[in-house]
Parts: C-alpha cells; structure tokens; sequence
C-alpha cells in the first residue's frame, strides 16, 4: 500500500502517517489461516480508555480495567481457537517500539532474560505499567487520529482513505495538513533565534502544494495560532507572527505530538532563546529607534498545561543561570538607553546620577535601575525583563519586585526588553505590576 509521506509531499516528517503505517503492519503471529488479534485487540483497548478519559497520564496498568476492554474487543476479533489471554499483547507490543514497560525496583535484570509472559503473575511481578511513545499519546487523544489509527488496525488504507478519514467537519484543517504548517513554523523558529535570514512568503508558496488550496491570508494565521500554542506552553514564538488564541483544538494537539517527538527542538530551541550574543552594533541606536509604545493587549488568560515530557527537557537551573546573563545585559541595555534619554532631553546631570543599582547594591531591592523623570526630577526604578523572543512571551517576577511595584507605583517602571539579540526593543509597563498582566504561582515557601 502506498503511504502519503513516502513520495510526493514535503520531507518533513509525518508522525500520524508514520503511526498509521506502524499499526497496519503489526509483528503478529500467525496460525493456519488467521492472523492473531491480541495485539490489535489490546491496542483498541488502550484507545478506548483513552477515548474515555479514564487514562490520561499515558501510564497504562494491566489491571481489571484494561483487561476488560481488552476482553470486549478480542470477543469482537477472536476465532473459536484463540485464547483470551491479554497478558500476552501486554508483553510482546514492546517489540513494536512505540510500547514501552515501566519495570519494577530491583527486577530489571529478571526482566532483561524474560522473551514471553507466561501468565498474569509474570506481568505483575516484573512490570508496573506500559506507556506509549510521548507522540503516539498525544495523537490519541484527537479523535479524529484515533479513528485513523484505530482503522489502520483493521484495513489497509490508500492514499484517497486516509484524506476521507482526517477530513475535520465544515471544511476547517485536517490534521496533515496542521502537521505540514507546524513543521515549516518550527523550522522558520530556529531561523529567527539565530538571527538566520527566511522569507515569509517562500515558506508560504512551500506549503500551498500540501494544502487544501488555502490563501495566504489563512496560511498566516494559522501561523499566529500556531504562535498562541506555543505561548501556552511557555516556549518562545516567532514575533512576526501575532499570537492568535481563537484556534482550533485539534491544532494545539498538532503542536504537542510535534513537540513530543521532537524533544531535541524544545532543548534547542530554549538554549537559543536564553543565549547571550557579543554586543551588536544597534545596542547604540537612538531611543525611539528600540522603544515600543504599545504594550501588549491583556490577552485573555489561558489555563497553562505543560506535559512531563516538556518539563523533563527543561534543564532549569543552567536556564537560570543564562537568564541572568540575559538579564545583566538587558539592565546594561536599558541603563545606556535611559541616560541617553536623559541627555537628549537636555538633563546629562540627571544621565550622570542613573545607577545601576541592581549591580551596585545587590538584587533583592525590587528593581534594577534607578533613574530619573527629567521633567520634575523625581526618580524612578526601573525593573529589567528581556527575552530573545516576542514581546508577549510570559515573564517571572518575584513576590518582592510585585510588593515594590504597588509599594512605589507612581515610580514604579517595568522594561520589557524583548528579541534582545537580533532587534531588540522595548515596551514599558508603568506603575503597579498587576495591573498589567495576570499573575500566576510558581512558586512556594516550604517552611517548618
């Protein structure tokens, strides 16, 4: 059977054509005329509890549950000669490699020798639980995906099949086509964080053969969607383009299977985004050249869901320790740009007196810079967030910066430095901070 993916369309990989292709072709044992159904029948047991929500955290237990789904389906697939025994398909999948086994304390090398589960005890024994690839979970939890994967297992499916199956209703995406958007999103990503030159409307005239003949316009904002995704997520964005919230489920399920099968792209990418550049040329440019007078719009909030694998990829403490590099340097940024301010504005006795404060008298002040308003003379302080990524990217504060922020509102200033390496700007947020932006724990004080 041919496969979408093999010829034809972009190299770029297709993790659901890739899957489909994987279920179709089983390693199965067979008998004098049929194929066994175990496997097919405990992998249709896996999607329905994932269908019904009663899994959600991809841990899989061969447990009275499981086996009941799995003795519904192997009853619709069995012949009189096979054995309802799911403790079989629960072992031998790993040879599949997608399904995996949590082995239990102190029984990994008894497991190492095993080459079939004889019985019930010898799952239970070794093995605490199965789990998929982190890609294949996240396509099952799309039902247009499952039901492709779920036919996959029983028919062999053409080109013509697949299309028909992943058609969503009213005409909206259908999944290849959000997979070939987010793989060329990615890839103009990693362009942008290291400064590299892309053309927008190359990428665009790219897609358009592996589309459903979509106009440009529309190709751009799925773009901006697929830029609100990523924001959810905490990952840094294109700035080019705008984050667009109102997008379709399926696309942010898309973003996570992509995500989750490229994991590499979230350490990359991450280590790109802290990274601190020599100083460029345009760090000198005249202020109204890098200030930007339009804050973001408060965008409306958005619950925040990070998977395990996203959190597993995050080395948090090297990202410290780069964040503050990026910090000093925007502080440093900010301090030229705020005495430059000064001078033009006919006060260079005030540009002498900004202090970098943060620098001369330590971190815990609750902002960084102390400057001035060159009309009354009264100060102002000033608290630096830079990023390398667009100006909507979320930031942390500590519960110290907020407290001074409400306690000095009137002299309070946050600087929101953002694409710092490769154009940087500026937006500021005067006054208190929550005022601004919604604030959301991450933090807490473990205490005796």
């Amino acid at each position: 059977m041919g496969h979408p993916g093999e010829s034809g369309l972009l190299e770029w990989p297709v993790s659901l054509l890739d899957y489909e292709k994987r279920f179709s072709t089983l390693r199965v044992n067979r008998g004098a005329a049929n194929k066994s159904p175990h496997k097919v029948a405990m992998l249709q047991a896996v999607m329905d509890l994932v269908e019904s929500g009663e899994v959600a955290n991809n841990r899989f237990y061969f447990d009275d549950n499981l086996r009941g789904h799995f003795t519904k389906r192997f009853q619709e697939l069995a012949s009189p000669s096979d054995r309802n025994n799911p403790h079989l398909p629960f072992f031998h999948l790993r040879s599949e490699g997608f399904w995996h086994h949590k082995v239990r304390p102190g029984q990994h090398e008894s497991y190492e020798q095993l080459t079939t589960a004889t019985s019930q005890g010898v799952i239970n024994d070794h093995i605490d639980h199965a789990f998929l690839d982190d890609e294949l979970f996240e396509l099952l939890g799309n039902r247009i995906a499952r039901e492709l994967l779920r036919s996959a297992l029983l028919i062999s499916l053409d080109e013509k099949s697949i299309r028909d199956l992943l058609q969503p209703e009213r005409g909206g995406w259908d999944w290849l086509e959000c997979e070939f958007l987010v793989n060329d999103y990615v890839t103009m990503l990693e362009k942008h964080l290291v400064g590299a030159s892309y053309s927008k409307a190359a990428h665009r005239r790219a897609l358009q053969p592996h589309l459903n003949n979509r106009t440009d316009g529309s190709i751009e904002y799925k773009h901006q969607n697929v830029s609100a995704v990523l924001l959810e997520l905490g990952l840094p964005y294109i700035p080019g383009y705008k984050p667009a919230f109102n997008y379709q489920q399926q696309l942010k399920q898309v973003v996570l299977s992509y995500l989750a099968g490229n994991q590499k792209v979230v350490d990359d990418v991450n280590l790109v985004a802290d990274k601190v550049a020599d100083e460029p040329e345009y760090y000198d440019r005249g202020w109204d050249a890098v200030f930007d007078p339009e804050p973001p719009e408060r965008i409306p909030h958005v619950a925040e869901g990070r998977p395990s694998y996203l959190a597993k990829r995050i080395d948090f403490s090297e990202r410290e320790r780069r964040n503050r590099q990026l910090g000093e340097r925007a502080e440093e940024f900010v301090l030229r740009m705020e005495r430059q301010r000064l001078t033009a504005q006919g006060r260079p006795d005030l540009a002498a007196e900004v202090e970098w404060s943060s620098k001369e008298r330590g971190d815990g002040l609750g902002f960084d810079i102390r400057s001035f308003d060159a009309a009354g003379d009264q100060e102002r302080f000033l608290e630096v967030k830079a990023t390398n990524s667009g100006k909507y990217l979320p930031f942390f504060i500590s519960e110290n910066e907020r407290a001074f922020s409400n306690d000095y509102s009137d002299a309070f200033r946050l600087y929101r430095v953002y694409e710092f390496t490769t154009a940087p700007k500026f937006f500021i947020l005067p006054g208190a901070i929550e005022q601004h932006v919604h604030l959301l724990p991450q933090n807490y004080r473990a205490r005796f």
